[in-house]
């Protein structure tokens, strides 16, 4: 566990990080005791829905710092991001469907009900030990990782980058939702996992559970984003912006850039896994449709709008842009893919880096008009 010392010196020169994790702190207190500790009737109560609503979004915004480690730092601009997310999702959800035992429709204790209905007579291999937390959380990290690590390796030697990786890495998570889709591969297919029951014994759908997993997921971005930051700030993590800003000679000097860019993409994969994993119990499904390449470069959205390369305007980029969605897809359906595209260009052109690069600029103009001449 990291000293004081050591989290003041990490944040020591991240306004915004600060001002983040505090709203974090705050808004994780005040909405789980409003849920919980206020009645219904009370204008002041907020519903189970709005406490699911905001962990999920809570889940998106680990994603988006995953990816601004790997776009904003690094300069590796992945459109497969969402591959890693629901794979770490579809771990979770194995867990999930093994917690539910003969409680399902079909009442078989050993196969998801999925499987009795299309005639599987025995468990597959690959879903041995997800009966297991422990087992279930290593490969939420290693499976991303792993094929972060294989993907990223082949790549990165053949230096592969620019345009032609994201493209690659969007026809990964393509080429992986197909393939999921597909019954025998025994992940459900077009449905999915669901109809999960409960979590280290938990009811997940009681009250008390649904704000148990908000408030880990509020701890687990907090986290997540001192291990980003003390990463960035870090050798390493210099090397890696130079990296980004001048390859060639990074390589030309004695870096191993390849090392160095898989390193942070292996990372970063491993994040993503795990916010697939808090995502899941929450959302209460996981189908191939969280593989889809649209996912990925909404997902680019969120980090450019918030502004790349801060890790905090990520977060403020994903939980914007889906309380938007959110917002939108209620009140105006048949706009929101529009509104969405629309945003993207605004920002690519006006706003290169994001909202939070304007507050900066205009904090800056402040001071310079304040300072005496």
């Amino acid at each position: 566990m990291p000293s004081k010392g050591l989290l003041l010196r990490i944040l020591e020169h991240d306004t915004g990080g600060k001002i983040f994790l505090s709203l974090l702190a705050v808004v994780a207190v005040l909405v789980s005791v409003l849920n919980l500790a206020v009645p219904e009737g009370s204008p002041l109560h907020v519903s189970t829905y709005t406490v699911t609503l905001l962990g999920k979004y809570l889940c998106y915004a680990l994603l988006a710092v995953a990816l601004d480690l790997v776009w904003g730092y690094c300069g590796i601009l992945s459109l497969g991001h969402a591959a890693f997310f629901a794979l770490g999702g579809y771990c979770m959800g194995m867990y999930l469907m093994r917690q539910v035992g003969d409680r399902g429709v079909y009442g078989n204790p050993d196969l998801p009900d999925f499987m009795v209905f299309l005639n599987w007579t025995e468990l597959p291999w690959y879903w041995f030990g997800f009966d297991q937390f422990w087992f279930t959380m290593l490969m939420v990290m290693l499976v991303p990782g792993v094929l972060a690590l294989v993907f990223g390796w082949l790549a990165f030697r053949s230096r592969v980058t620019g345009v032609y990786l994201s493209i690659i890495t969007q026809a990964l998570t393509f080429a992986l939702m197909l393939a999921f889709f597909r019954n025998e591969m025994g992940f459900g297919g077009n449905n999915g996992l669901t109809d999960f029951k409960e979590l280290l014994g938990f009811n997940l759908q009681n009250d008390v559970t649904r704000v148990g997993l908000f408030l880990i997921s509020a701890l687990t971005l907090a986290v997540a984003y001192f291990v980003a930051r003390y990463v960035v700030n870090s050798k390493l993590g210099r090397v890696v912006v130079a990296v980004r800003d001048a390859e060639d000679r990074a390589r030309f000097i004695g870096y191993k850039v390849e090392s160095f860019k898989l390193w942070i993409f292996v990372f970063s994969a491993m994040l993503a896994g795990l916010a697939g994993a808090l995502y899941v119990p929450q959302v209460g499904i996981i189908n191939p449709s969280e593989f889809s390449p649209l996912n990925s470069i909404e997902l680019v959205v969120w980090v450019a709008v918030g502004g790349c390369g801060t890790l905090y305007g990520a977060v403020l980029g994903a939980l914007l842009v889906n309380f938007a969605k959110t917002y939108f897809t209620g009140a105006l359906p048949e706009v929101w893919l529009f509104a969405l595209g629309t945003l993207f260009v605004v920002v690519t052109l006006f706003l290169p880096h994001g909202l939070v690069g304007l507050l900066k600029r205009r904090r800056k103009k402040a001071t310079l008009n304040e300072a005496p001449t």
